[in-house]
């Protein structure tokens, strides 16, 4: 249980300075009697109630059903002695914050029972203090009802709220710890075996530049393009890590088709603004791969990409007039259509592929989640 004090600012929005009101209250209803022995037990109940209120705030274990225990029992005595109703309100909101679910059900059972009792005896008794105050009886009743229930759903809300922050935390850790790890690998498989094979014909070329000059010349043309082949893997490697704007893919995908005799009819802007780079990098990717297979599968003669975003989704479709795919084919293709419903997944995108003689539709739907504005991210 968190502090008695932290819960009241907290959950019911108010200062605890402003609950002092709640706490004189009580001393109002018993000062009226004219009993001085009943105005002693009066105030023994009202100071033994806080006290156990703090207590079942900071106890543990069967120690807070205890406590809550006595403090029903002195709510049921103010109600009957002094018509002070208005301790169940106390008690609601304290019932509230009982996070065990069968331990806040008996509770509440007991209090509104005990409650809706009492209101009763004190009406056939036709207690004065009951009739005078009905209104604020009545709205104690109700509270007595819908605010446990209200503060035991918020609280647990709460719970479930910082329990997905924790799992996006850890999700957002997990996701940099493979990203580190494909860059490793892919370090290792661009870099590491062809700086070993430079290094190797670099020994090799030391040892024949004196007994064979010719073969040593060789061996060093083979260094030369070893180093600009792993140089130019490296700057692709980079590219990919930096992410691809669909604009940019754009211009590559009318490259292709272009070079391919393919027509090529653009609807809609690729210029997504407000999309994120993640999203658009993996949209990228899965239309670059989908413009591949048509142009080497599809013996299209005319090809076209539209975008749609909408309020909720961003509805990408591309579009062959060539000899479409057999259901088989749909299902079993290779690994770029299985890649690209990967991809998709990864930012809960999907994809539909429609094929007829006619020609191939495919259609990728993600969701059009805006990134953060940069004044914002900065704030």
């Amino acid at each position: 249980m968190q502090k008695w004090y932290h819960i009241l600012h907290k959950n019911t929005g108010l200062s605890p300075y402003v609950w002092v009101v709640f706490y004189i209250l009580p001393f109002y209803f018993i000062f009226r009697s004219s009993s001085t022995y009943e105005i002693v037990i009066g105030i023994v109940m009202i100071l033994v109630f806080f006290i156990c209120y703090v207590l079942s705030f900071l106890s543990k274990g069967w120690l807070i059903y205890f406590w809550t225990s006595l403090q029903i029992i002195i709510s049921i005595a103010m109600t009957v002695l002094f018509g002070y109703v208005y301790f169940s309100l106390f008690l609601a909101f304290f019932i509230g914050n009982i996070q065990n679910k069968i331990g806040f059900i008996t509770l509440y059972t007991i209090h509104l029972i005990s409650t809706v009792v009492t209101i009763n005896m004190g009406f056939v008794a036709k207690n004065s203090s009951f009739i005078n105050q009905l209104p604020f009886v009545l709205v104690s009743l109700i509270a007595v009802i819908l605010l446990p229930v209200t503060t035991y759903n918020w609280n647990k809300r709460e719970k479930l709220q910082g329990e997905l922050e924790h799992a996006n935390k850890r999700i957002s850790e997990l996701v940099k710890l493979e990203e580190r790890q494909r860059i490793a690998r892919d370090l290792h498989d661009t870099l590491g075996q062809k700086l070993s094979l430079i290094g190797l014909k670099t020994d090799l070329a030391s040892k024949l530049i004196t007994k064979n000059p010719t073969q040593a010349q060789t061996e060093l043309q083979e260094i030369r393009q070893t180093a600009r082949i792993a140089l130019k893997e490296v700057r692709e490697m980079v590219t990919q890590m930096r992410g691809t704007r669909l604009e940019d893919e754009m211009f590559r995908i009318t490259q292709i088709l272009k070079a391919a005799e393919i027509d090529f009819v653009l609807e809609g802007n690729p210029n997504l603004t407000n999309t994120s780079l993640m999203t658009e990098n993996v949209l990228s990717m899965c239309l670059k791969e989908a413009v591949t297979n048509v142009v080497k599968h599809s013996s299209a003669t005319c090809c076209s990409i539209s975008i749609e975003p909408s309020r909720t989704d961003l509805i990408v479709q591309v579009k062959d007039n060539g000899i479409g795919m057999i259901e088989e084919t749909v299902c079993t293709k290779g690994n770029g259509l299985r890649g690209m419903k990967e991809r998709l997944e990864f930012v809960n995108g999907s994809m539909e592929i429609i094929s007829s003689e006619n020609g191939t539709t495919i259609v990728i739907r993600v969701p059009n989640v805006f990134k953060q504005p940069e004044k914002e991210a900065g704030a």
